[in-house]
């Protein structure tokens, strides 16, 4: 289904899960990895103080994120989070047609909104799987998450990269890419032409304050990106966090967690699912999307018992019945199932 962008819009685009914890609540809220960063990376960044006094330098940190990806320098740019590079690219990019792809993570189009862009949305259904015909064959910007959030629906290379065409570019939003073991559906390291991947180390890492993140693309729009950001728009601390994730060592420790985040999410899944929730099918990344009769309404109980949830209705595509959950440990996620049973849920 396309939207047109003409059409009235009544979700709240900017709201996203960190309005909803504190005071206390347990966090199902937010899929930021709990418990990081660890104490190695963790190290890292407070050495890095001792080095505040100069003016930060990208180029170990470009040269490494380079590396990971078998990619050159000259197609990384270093960014202050995800965020960051969406704003980049709303404000270098001028598209006649821009098309979001949806239900996905709202700042991309909040990005081009506010940078005065017209934004049109394509509507997934059935499970929100991505099919590239439904792309509007005259759109020369398309946007998606892949895997995308809030579904945690990782959608196959080979889709992804059919949107690619000629005067076309195609954003693929990769932040909960390492949630994936081996990264098989990956443009990182492939890179076609015209696809730009942005990636961020806030979810795996736990850096959302410290806002590091990475665009890939050609040299050409790299270029263009680095003179529309600020000078020294990525600190120091940050950009040694960037170096040090980047390495064989922290790849690998990644991808182990990667591996316990699979079996704990299937098996939550699988105990909601059991509850007769419908749980969008085949989720990949560090979250759940499910769908529950009056989901504000259960929302609202969970908040008063010490839990928070993502509510869904703010993302384009899903409504009032939907909310997406984090996994956590074992543990905690036994802890909200309880809740939700008392919940008759």
């Amino acid at each position: 289904m396309i939207q047109n962008p003409a059409e009235p819009d009544e979700v709240d685009l900017r709201h996203h899960g960190d309005a909803e914890v504190g005071g206390g609540l347990a966090d199902f809220a937010v899929n930021v990895r709990t418990g990081m960063p660890p104490p190695w990376l963790a190290e890292r960044i407070r050495a890095s103080v001792a080095d505040l006094a100069g003016y930060p330098d990208p180029r170990p940190a470009r040269r490494a994120v380079a590396r990971r990806h078998g990619r050159s320098a000259g197609e990384v740019l270093l960014t202050a989070g995800a965020a960051e590079a969406f704003v980049l690219l709303a404000r270098v990019l001028t598209p006649r047609r821009a098309v979001v792809v949806h239900p996905q993570f709202t700042e991309p189009e909040a990005a081009l909104r506010a940078a005065g862009h017209p934004v049109e949305r394509v509507i997934l259904t059935k499970d929100f799987t991505l099919d590239p015909a439904v792309v509007p064959s005259d759109a020369d910007l398309v946007v998606v998450g892949n895997p995308t959030n809030p579904t945690s629906v990782l959608h196959p290379a080979e889709a992804v990269a059919a949107l690619a065409a000629p005067g076309r570019t195609v954003v693929v939003d990769e932040a909960f890419m390492d949630c994936v073991p081996g990264e098989p559906e990956s443009l990182a390291t492939r890179l076609p032409a015209g696809v730009v991947v942005i990636r961020s180390l806030t979810k795996t890492w736990g850096l959302a304050g410290l806002r590091a993140g990475y665009v890939l693309a050609d040299p050409h729009l790299i270029e263009r990106l680095t003179e529309a950001q600020p000078l020294w728009a990525v600190s120091t601390p940050a950009l040694v966090a960037v170096e040090a994730c980047s390495t064989p060592e922290a790849v690998a420790e990644a991808e182990a967690w990667a591996v316990e985040l699979g079996a704990e999410r299937d098996r939550l899944s699988a105990e909601l699912s059991a509850r007769g929730l419908y749980v969008v099918p085949g989720a990949r990344a560090s979250f759940l999307c499910l769908c529950v009769p009056d989901a504000l309404g259960i929302r609202a109980l969970l908040r008063q018992r010490g839990y928070a949830v993502r509510r869904g209705d703010t993302f384009p595509g899903l409504g009032s019945d939907w909310l997406r959950i984090a996994v956590r440990d074992r543990s905690s996620n036994d802890a909200l199932l309880n809740v939700l049973g008392e919940l008759g849920i």
